[in-house]
């Protein structure tokens, strides 16, 4: 889990400015589903340090959803597009 949490940290860049997440017009809201990523990336975080272990069904959803956040960044043009 710690690993993932790293690449996810490392590939999506979430400390961009509002005014360059948020273009106007958009598939979905960067700034929202960044904010819903990083809680739960945080949580992981805080949960992993209190010797907490994910299942693998942890891992599969955290993964999911930050391919999902990813698309629809990549759709954006906010981050490379996986292809």
């Amino acid at each position: 889990m710690h690993q993932l949490i790293a690449q996810v940290r490392d590939a999506i860049p979430f400390g961009l400015p509002a005014a360059q997440a948020c273009t106007g017009e958009c598939d979905g809201c960067t700034v929202k589903l960044l904010e819903y990523l990083d809680g739960e990336l945080a949580g992981w975080e805080a949960r992993l340090a209190v010797g907490e272990r994910p299942s693998l069904e942890d891992l599969q959803r955290l993964e999911q959803t930050s391919r999902k956040v990813y698309r629809v960044m990549a759709a954006n043009g906010l981050v490379p597009d996986e292809g």
